[in-house]
Order: C-alpha cells, then sequence, then structure tokens
C-alpha cells in the first residue's frame, strides 16, 4: 500500500469514528430529551391518587417525551420537605403544611386548589370514651401529624371550646404510629383525615368528636417549587387541567372513584368509598379570597408561636398568568 493509500484509509477512519462519535452524542441527547419528567408527590388521598390510578397524565406528556415519577407520602409536611429539598417538583397538600414550609424558608408556589371540604377531617375519639364534648379535650392528649391539616383544625377546635392550645397534651406522630397510639389507649383522642378518619371510623368503629365543619374550610392545595414552575409552567398547567378533568370524571362516578383507589391506596373499597364521598371536586386558580384565609392559619400559628417567625402567604403565590395557556 502506498503512502497515499494509508493516508486515504486513515482519514476514512478517522471520518468513521468521528461519524459514530456524533451518532452517539445524538442519542445521548436524544435519550436525554426523552428522560425529562415531572416528580409529583401524592399521599393516600385526593385526586392526585385518582390520577395516578387512571394514568392519563402520562398519556397527555407522552408527546412532550416527559415522564412522570410518582412518589408518596405519609403526610403534607414530609411531601413538601420533598419539594424543598428538590426530590419532587409538584404536589398536594393541606391548608397547614404550606404555612409551616414557607416558615421555614421553603421556596414554593401555591398553583391551585380543590373546593372546601371540611368534613374530611376530624377529631375521632375511642367508641367507649368518656370524652363527649370539645371541652372535655382538657388536660387530654390528642395525637396529630405535626404541621398537617388537622394541626389548624385542633387550634380552631380548641378555640371554640375556650380553651387555650396548652390545655391539652399534644402528642406529634405521623399517621401509622399515631393510630397504633390510639388503638392502644396511650392517646386520648386523635385529630386526622381521610382516608385514615374513614379507616378509623370503619376499622376501629371511632367516634367523631368533632369534624372540621363549621370550624375550617380545609382546602386541598397544589403547589410546586417556585424554581420548576416558573421554568415549567407549561408543564404545570398540564398538569392541572389533567387534575381538573379527573375531578370533573370522579364526581360523576364515586364507584369507579372507590375502586380504583381502594387499588391505589390498598384500604377496603368501603373504607375509600367513605372517604371518597367526603371529597369537594373542582380544582380552581388561586385566588385572593383563599390567600387570605390561609393568612389567617398562617396568623393563628404564628401567634401561638408554632412557627418560628410571621409569613406573607401571597409571597408564595405564581402569577396566573404565567400559568396562562400560550
Amino acid at each position: 500500500m502506498s503512502i497515499d493509500q494509508k493516508r486515504a484509509a486513515r482519514r476514512h477512519t478517522l471520518g468513521l469514528l468521528f461519524a459514530a462519535g456524533v451518532m452517539a452524542a445524538g442519542g445521548a441527547q436524544a435519550q436525554s430529551a426523552a428522560k425529562q419528567e415531572v416528580r409529583i408527590g401524592y399521599q393516600k388521598y385526593g385526586t392526585l391518587t385518582l390520577l395516578k390510578g387512571r394514568g392519563t397524565l402520562e398519556q397527555r406528556l407522552a408527546s412532550r417525551n416527559v415522564t412522570v415519577k410518582w412518589t408518596e407520602f405519609p403526610a403534607g409536611p414530609q411531601l413538601l420537605e420533598g419539594l424543598n429539598v428538590g426530590s419532587v417538583d409538584f404536589g398536594t397538600v393541606g391548608e397547614a403544611p404550606p404555612i409551616f414550609a414557607q416558615a421555614a424558608g421553603a421556596n414554593l408556589v401555591y398553583v391551585g386548589n380543590e373546593p372546601p371540604s371540611p368534613g374530611s377531617e376530624a377529631i375521632v375519639v375511642p367508641k367507649d370514651s368518656r370524652l363527649r364534648s370539645l371541652a372535655d379535650l382538657k388536660g387530654k392528649k390528642v395525637v396529630l401529624n405535626k404541621g398537617s391539616n388537622v394541626h389548624y383544625l385542633l387550634v380552631k377546635a380548641l378555640e371554640k371550646a375556650g380553651l387555650g392550645y396548652k390545655d391539652i397534651d399534644v402528642v406529634y406522630l405521623p399517621p401509622a404510629d399515631a393510630r397504633a397510639a390510639f388503638e392502644r389507649g396511650s392517646v386520648d383522642a386523635w385529630a386526622i383525615w381521610d382516608p385514615f378518619l374513614a379507616a378509623a371510623e370503619k376499622q376501629l368503629n371511632a367516634r367523631v368528636l368533632a369534624d372540621g365543619k363549621g370550624l375550617v374550610a380545609n382546602h386541598q392545595f397544589y403547589l410546586a417549587s417556585r424554581p420548576y414552575a416558573e421554568k415549567n409552567s407549561d408543564i404545570v398547567r398540564i398538569v392541572l387541567e389533567e387534575i381538573a378533568k379527573v375531578d370533573e370524571w370522579g364526581a360523576k362516578n364515586p364507584k369507579e372513584v372507590a375502586q380504583i383507589l381502594s387499588a391505589q391506596i390498598g384500604l377496603e373499597v368501603d373504607v375509600v368509598a367513605l372517604a371518597a364521598s367526603r371529597y369537594s371536586y373542582g380544582v380552581k386558580p388561586i385566588t385572593s379570597e383563599v390567600l387570605e384565609q390561609q393568612q389567617k392559619v398562617a396568623d393563628a400559628f404564628s401567634n401561638l408561636k408554632l412557627i418560628p417567625k410571621p409569613i406573607v402567604v401571597k409571597d408564595a403565590q405564581l402569577p396566573a398568568k404565567q400559568l396562562a395557556a400560550q
């Protein structure tokens, strides 16, 4: 082989290697694009669990090469901690968790809410308990998940009964541990939300001392990390649109809702059906009126020194125009 032939062969080989490198890089970029995902935190209740069970969000986002990663949390405070540290982008919680998270410096934004659902949370006691009124809680042990929606319910219930927060002994435990404490009789009452509430009623014959009616709104909020929402407002909008569709479907199909949720959260259908019967469907954009209600929650916790500093709830509002359809 002549020198020129050898040079030509080398050039050909280098060309092939370069082409292969370009193809590999292009393939890596395509793979990277395909791996874009929205990470959603959910709990054992609400529309997000139903959305997960139906799989319609995955179908909607597939054309955008966006996948969905679902992560279950035992309660709202833990979910928002996950959002704050960057392990989830979007999630749903009750009234109190965003207050505690915002006071702790979490960079989150409110992006939507369901209508009030005051019957979906309650303070329960054992069926044979001598406690018959909220005033009877004085000096008693009440267990709850700190910073959850029922934390505010307890505050308002005590206020209605003419009791102060220090008039009772509050025990902070996540739902599973709280149920265990309730069952063995080491606490006198349990402040809890659905479907744990429904399970306590159906499985333990727990008696409702008071639910949220006349005391709290108990909104279900949808929140996102601010960086994610500002960068991916189109994805957040799509998630909310799919939630709205599932809300509309769920309101008309209670039996199917119970079946799907039962499979998703591992509770008996009759338990889930009771919880689902108390849901309020119809996701809405965040309004100034809802944020004013949230400010009252924040002020109550601040006055009780349950959060480290006062907060301005509207600072965590995402401008509605950012979620408008493009």
